[in-house]
């Protein structure tokens, strides 16, 4: 009997060790663990306005608008108004110059409540000078690790990877320019350019990884968007989302409803699930 005893506590002790060895999901390498992007490579949003906006939650999400990359900034912006005519009821806008303001509760409160946000286009490096390092900075982290939806357009898709792209004060062909290098890193180790097929930028980014071999570069076209949960990418709009590898890598070119995998640098074959 007790022989018996012995071997069945052994049985049941092999059993919870093999449960115990079951391995967690692995975290996302390259895109949030929560949330979704929303990256548009500038140009006419199209039919991207409406998934944007169903993504954030529809017509009663609080959508906040962060217009700073424009170098004159108006109360109805592009992107608010957009939203607004698709029905939205609650969008604000959010908007200041001074990184001491932006480091403080009272500025960052609506971003504390958003279910989503959009950051406009214009010139990246507005966006760096006045939010990198700040509260500004980590509500938008935040507002991702909460299952948000962040989603901008030139300017505010560049300002989505970890190393910022055109963002010299000088003029917006300088690639990598040092003091505006890093972006907000919503998506890690990549490189984001826009506005690639109206302004023949297809290689543009490969001096880029040929300095920072680890980088992953995203080359979006106008009206085109990659939108990212996790490390999947599916590129949605009119033109092609290209992605570069590494510097001397052929490019892999997706259209809409195609899919990269972000983390292993890979299309996703179609009929996987």
């Amino acid at each position: 009997m007790s022989r018996l005893l012995v071997a069945l506590v052994v049985l049941l002790g092999a059993c919870g060790s093999n449960v115990a060895a079951a391995e967690p999901e692995a975290a996302p390498q390259v895109g949030p663990a929560r949330g979704t992007l929303f990256i548009v490579g500038g140009g006419t949003m199209g039919g991207l306005w409406p998934e944007f906006l169903r993504l954030a939650g529809g017509k009663d999400a609080l959508i906040v608008v962060i217009p700073t990359a424009n170098a004159e900034v108006v109360e109805d912006d592009k992107a608010s108004v957009a939203l607004r005519r698709l029905g939205a009821t609650r969008v604000v806008q959010l908007h200041t110059r001074d990184r001491a303001v932006a480091d403080t509760e009272e500025f960052t409160a609506p971003l504390r409540e958003a279910a989503a946000v959009w950051i406009t286009g214009g010139r990246q490096w507005r966006l760096t000078d006045a939010y990198l390092g700040t509260r500004t900075e980590r509500e938008l982290h935040a507002l991702l690790a909460r299952g948000g939806v962040i989603g901008g357009s030139s300017a505010g898709a560049t300002i989505q990877g970890s190393y910022l792209v055109r963002g010299s004060p000088r003029n917006n062909t300088i690639m990598m320019s040092p003091g505006h290098e890093q972006g907000f890193g919503f998506l890690r180790d990549s490189a984001i350019d826009q506005h690639v097929n109206t302004r023949g930028r297809a290689e543009d980014l490969r001096p880029v990884l040929r300095r920072h071999p680890h980088l992953l570069g995203i080359a979006l076209d106008e009206g085109t968007a990659l939108v990212v949960t996790g490390d999947t990418g599916v590129v949605r709009g009119a033109g092609v989302a290209r992605f570069l590898t590494g510097a001397e890598a052929p490019a892999l070119d997706l259209r809409a409803g195609e899919r990269f995998d972000l983390a292993a640098r890979a299309r996703v074959a179609a009929d996987a699930k």
